[in-house]
């Protein structure tokens, strides 16, 4: 299992939980397969029309940037806790 933590901006996508659980392990790819098929409009707010990480969306891997960890291919193992934020734009 891998616990999936959402922010507070994204929690109306998911019945407004903050945390989902999801039974991949593997990917991160993977993982955010899995979260599509149980919540559409969340896997809309995370990646692009190329199912590619939006650049706006930054996620990190038991604290580690996806981005330094292969990106979409970024292992996850089983008890892994990924967490997802969005960038925050405002002045």
């Amino acid at each position: 299992m891998v616990t999936v933590l959402v922010p507070g901006p994204l929690r109306g996508e998911v019945g407004g939980a903050a945390r989902l659980t999801v039974a991949a392990a593997g990917t991160l790819r993977d993982v955010l397969d899995e979260l599509a098929g149980e919540w559409p409009r969340l896997a809309r707010r995370l990646r692009d029309e190329r199912g590619e990480v939006r650049r706006h969306v930054n996620v990190y891997v038991d604290g580690e940037d996806c981005r330094h960890l292969g990106g979409l291919d970024a292992p996850v193992p089983s008890g892994a806790e990924v967490q997802v934020l969005p960038s925050v734009a405002g002045g």
